[in-house]
């Protein structure tokens, strides 16, 4: 029910003036609504100023692996070729231990890691040495001393580059270990492969028979000096 107005007013008078003070409340609260919308304006912004994020990002589901890094986002994207050698010289280090811990008659206490290592390098770089000693006598008839020493030089040369890596990762400088290298073959060139090989050669031997006792004999003799003269910072401090 509705109560009675204010003197001199009419039913019909009070139901118009309730219904035009709820218009203006109604009205009132307007401006309400519109001043709320500089809040949703002023939050566009924020989105905006993310989009430079994503612009140095590579698209998704492309291979990363030949970008630069350049950039935070991009860390770790690039291999590190370094990294990734050691991982292998790791590896062969390893394996050469599990072999030499399985040696039988207490040889595992013995023989070092490092010898089987060196053993497998300089196989496959002596395996060189006699490809290219038959390519250089065998096939073009050079004469025995050249193609011994230029056989020896491309072999040797690789192992040492072979054993500093895989075998006895060193990271010394590697001038002064070239130069203990270089005078260490020259002995080892002039004592066993000019005057072991090239002496049985001339005793009638066949040369590739006369290569491989010479290189029995050179194979202690380089592994020793490897191990205690040109490497020999390294082996300690393993």
């Amino acid at each position: 029910m509705v109560g009675p107005g204010p003197p001199g007013t009419t039913g019909p008078d009070r139901l118009i003036d309730s219904a035009a003070s709820r218009a203006a409340t109604e009205i009132d609260c307007a401006p309400t609504e519109i001043d709320c919308a500089p809040t949703e304006i002023d939050c566009a912004p924020t989105e905006i100023d993310c989009a430079p994020t994503e612009i140095g990002r590579a698209p998704t589901g492309l291979p990363t692996a030949h970008l630069t890094d350049t950039c935070r986002c991009h860390a770790g994207r690039v291999p590190d070729l370094a990294v990734a050698t050691d991982s292998i010289a790791d590896r062969f280090t390893r394996w050469c231990e599990m072999v030499v811990a399985r040696l039988p008659l207490g040889l595992d206490r013995v023989v070092p890691p490092t010898f089987l290592g060196f053993a497998l390098i300089n196989s496959f770089t002596f395996g060189v040495d006699l490809v290219l000693l038959t390519m250089f006598h065998g096939w073009w008839n050079w004469p025995v001393p050249v193609s011994i020493t230029l056989a020896y030089i491309c072999a040797f040369g690789l192992a040492f580059v072979l054993n500093r890596t895989f075998n006895f990762h060193s990271h010394a400088p590697v001038g002064r270990q070239a130069a203990l290298y270089l005078v260490i073959v020259v002995i080892n060139y002039l004592a066993f492969i000019l005057g072991i090989g090239s002496g049985l050669t001339a005793l009638g031997f066949e040369y590739h028979v006369a290569r491989l006792l010479a290189g029995a004999c050179e194979a202690i003799y380089m592994y020793s000096a490897m191990r205690w003269i040109v490497f020999r910072n390294t082996t300690s401090a393993a």
